[in-house]
């Protein structure tokens, strides 16, 4: 079957072409603004990409598609002329081609007949997925996977494994513009992981009780033998259990509601794992932050569920490596008399923000370098942050951070304004080039550059290296 997808480049739908590759389907596809280590990824595997969403696609010779299969990139959207965003999937629809969503795809070639692992959550979901997918692999159960990102332990985002098991990032987005539901009601898992749940998507959900009708969605799907993994510490998600649950209930992270399920005992990078209150596994590990230490609990109450026993799970994180673009170091230079470290993470929503700066912190300071600085750099660039919904969360997200400094060019809301409280610790900047002046000015020996961005943020990482080195 030759399969071309539209929207290729993004992590979900980059994953599936790979799955489909693999599968042994022909597979093309089309986007635009095209950054790694997705991009990366497809051309390593030989998938044509073609850029932009031109009709004049489907005129090639020999371009004859089995299926489109529709991000949900797309939409139905104009020009400010009035011709259509995406003249490919008009065309499409004009002549009366087939198509389908991402996740039916998935659903209907990939998950079929296997026990899926589901992996829920505003934060943390592709780390999770990828440190699940790892304990399955050390326990011997060569899993299938689908993760939004690179998981370094095995360098692809996606792969078909030849166990019975699969693990999959669980996203609440909705599906494509023919279909609005969150993708993870295609999954059917019977495992699922509930992992936190605020408000996010402003662009797609009108408040957090919208949010948490599509997780009962989910819930829904579990079957009575399936395991539903819930952070306990969440008052979002204990309403969203309210609604009904008919599966097993088993509840993680320190909460009066966890009376038999895993708590941690001890610090992010070195903790007991109790269970029942009872000591049933130790975990060491080179990760940092409590929101992985809760990831890491998630995860292991997940591979119970499929007879990978705690103390297995915890010899398995002890070699996680984490995934592309989460604290990933990009480059170390030399600058005076020390040296500077840049930082690539896909942080974008406030309280992602503000766990990821504090985990660096919490890093240095288990180093020994608690008094250096973090200068954070970040955009806000996922449709919630363009659309100025959460701007007053922002200093709260930077209190760890020693300077802040924001890329606001093509915001519809005042940047300066939103960090006014943070007085001389904050700088806006309209374009590139200037972030990298106002950084370049400010950095001193032995500093910490951390940039956040759920996009390649302009390659933001290469050009602050250059400068530094300059």
């Amino acid at each position: 079957m030759h399969i071309h997808i539209l929207g290729i480049c993004g992590t979900f739908m980059g994953g599936l072409a790979a799955l489909a590759r693999e599968a042994g389907h022909q597979v093309t596809g089309c986007d635009t603004s095209v950054y790694p280590p997705m991009s990366d990824q497809l051309r390593a595997l030989g998938i044509e990409l073609i850029e932009g969403y031109s009709a004049d696609q489907l005129a090639q010779a020999g371009f004859r598609p089995d299926m489109f299969v529709v991000g949900n990139v797309v939409s139905r959207a104009t020009l400010a002329d009035g011709a259509p965003k995406f003249p490919l999937m008009e065309a499409i629809l004009d002549r009366g081609l087939p198509y389908t969503s991402g996740p039916q795809w998935l659903a209907e070639h990939v998950l079929q007949g296997r026990h899926v692992l589901a992996v829920a959550g505003t934060h943390g979901k592709t780390t999770t997925t990828a440190m699940l997918a790892w304990i399955l692999e050390h326990a011997g159960l060569q899993p299938g996977f689908l993760v939004g990102g690179v998981p370094l332990n095995f360098g692809v985002s996606a792969r078909l494994g030849q166990g019975t098991t699969f693990v999959i990032e669980a996203d609440e987005y909705d599906t494509a513009f023919f279909d609005k539901r969150s993708k993870f009601v295609h999954y059917r898992p019977r495992t699922a992981i509930l992992n936190n749940l605020e408000f996010d998507h402003a662009d797609i959900f009108d408040d957090l009780a919208a949010i948490e009708r599509q997780f009962h969605h989910l819930v829904r799907t579990v079957p009575s033998q399936g395991r539903v993994v819930v952070n306990a510490t969440q008052d979002s998600l204990q309403r969203v259990l309210a609604q009904g649950c008919w599966s097993e209930q088993v509840r993680f992270g320190g909460s009066p509601r966890n009376q038999g399920g895993f708590t941690a005992q001890g610090e992010p990078n070195d903790f007991k794992v109790l269970k029942a209150g009872h000591t049933a596994a130790h975990v060491q590990w080179t990760i940092s932050g409590v929101h992985n230490q809760l990831n890491a609990l998630a995860a292991i109450a997940a591979a119970e569920h499929v007879g990978v026993a705690p103390e297995l799970a915890a010899q398995a994180l002890a070699g996680f490596q984490n995934v592309k673009r989460r604290m990933e170091v990009r480059g170390v230079v030399p600058f005076g008399q020390g040296a500077i470290t840049v930082y690539d993470d896909f942080a974008h929503h406030p309280t992602a923000i503000h766990t990821t700066v504090d985990g660096l912190r919490r890093q240095l300071n288990g180093a020994g370098k608690g008094t250096a600085r973090i200068l954070a750099i970040f955009e806000p660039r996922s449709n919630t942050m363009k659309l100025g919904t959460m701007t007053a969360q922002l200093p709260w997200s930077l209190e760890q951070a020693d300077l802040a400094f924001c890329h606001a060019g093509g915001l519809d809301w005042d940047a300066a304004t939103a960090l006014a409280s943070m007085g001389e610790k904050a700088l806006v900047a309209n374009t590139l080039d200037q972030l990298v002046s106002q950084v370049k000015a400010a950095a001193k020996p032995g500093d910490h550059l951390l940039c956040m961005s759920n996009g390649g943020f302009g390659g933001i990482h290469a050009k602050l290296l250059e400068a530094l080195r300059d």
